[in-house]
């Protein structure tokens, strides 16, 4: 038996697509992934950021849920400060009752996005500083639980369709806050190693250490998400890291685009200024490139050392026959290296 492996969908626009053609794409690798053996899709919530078809998961795990049939959807993650813990729940409640057994909630802490547009988003300033997602977590299980205490001024709300439980319930970070967070309240964890892989292993191990059974996980269960660059040759995988190269320095420059083709990506790196060197390359230490049994091996030895029971991995490969061969041969390695 191997560790389930699962997909983390950021939805990247190729150059010379657009939203609709990328949503379709999704829809196409989580049917592929289904096929292939995968165990979940997550997808994320980003927000003003031009180079990315979805800021809505909960409309995706939706989309997709309707084209796929046993494959699990779920959200990595929805950005908690900028939503009202019952309209998640609400949201979740639902996902539940059309697609019973195949969602699942995955919660962030951060806001996904620049200040400004987080601003947008919570309409109220203070809510920018505000340090409530604790609480907040803790009011999104109240309602799911109906367990607000007795004189409390939400005692008697109750979420639609009340006939409805919340699905697994998961916190990702990319801290220690999360997890200790998660290990506490009982929760599934996902680290998020593809933001910051020199904390993982001590994160999903202290997480492990400290985890309190809940009605929700009788024991801890950690997804380690790691970023990976995979293809025929070690020379082709560094060539397409030069895309994401490019990617994370629009990102800096507050300019997000589709994806460029890898012609363009590199005469994008060629005009990079030289005092962006350091951090892209710190930002890109976070990803394992090569050959996909190369790759695997390493994300194997790195989920071993972190006590991870499931790996999700996430690529910045956007154009389609690149990404359906990585998506093929990344399992298909995963399946030759992690025998347990």
């Amino acid at each position: 038996m191997t560790r389930p492996l699962s997909l983390l969908d950021l939805t990247y626009i190729a150059s010379g697509n657009d939203s609709s053609a990328t949503v379709k794409q999704s829809v196409a690798m989580a049917q592929l992934a289904e096929e292939l053996g995968y165990h979940r899709v997550w997808y994320a919530e980003h927000h003003n950021t031009a180079g990315l078809a979805s800021g809505s998961p909960e409309i995706m795990i939706a989309h997709v849920a309707a084209h796929t049939e046993r494959i699990r959807l779920g959200s990595g993650g929805v950005m908690l400060p900028n939503q009202a813990p019952l309209r998640v729940t609400e949201s979740f409640h639902l996902l539940e009752a059309m697609y019973p057994g195949r969602i699942d909630l995955g919660l962030g802490r951060a806001p996904g996005t620049d200040q400004k547009t987080a601003l947008a988003l919570r309409r109220n300033p203070d809510a920018l500083s505000a340090d409530d997602y604790p609480q907040n977590v803790m009011e999104l299980l109240a309602y799911d639980d109906r367990s607000f205490s007795e004189g409390h001024f939400f005692e008697k709300i109750v979420a639609t369709p009340s006939d409805q439980k919340l699905p697994p319930v998961w916190l990702l970070g990319s801290s220690a806050f999360s997890g200790h967070l998660a290990a506490q309240l009982g929760l599934g964890f996902s680290f998020a190693a593809h933001i910051n892989r020199p904390l993982a292993a001590d994160v999903m191990r202290a997480y492990r250490a400290g985890f309190q059974p809940s009605h929700r996980f009788a024991q801890p269960h950690a997804i380690l998400a790691v970023g990976v660059i995979v293809a025929e040759t070690d020379e082709h995988a560094r060539e397409l890291a030069i895309i994401q190269r490019v990617g994370m320095f629009r990102l800096l420059q507050g300019a997000m685009a589709p994806a460029p083709t890898l012609e363009e990506a590199k005469a994008i790196a060629a005009t990079i200024p030289p005092q962006f060197t350091m951090q892209l390359d710190s930002m890109q230490a976070n990803l394992i490139i090569g050959t996909p049994d190369r790759v695997m091996t390493e994300v194997r030895d790195f989920a071993d050392a972190c006590e991870a029971d499931e790996v999700m991995v996430t690529t910045s490969i956007a154009f389609a026959d690149e990404r359906d061969y990585a998506i093929r041969n990344i399992k298909a390695a995963w399946d030759r290296v992690d025998t347990r």
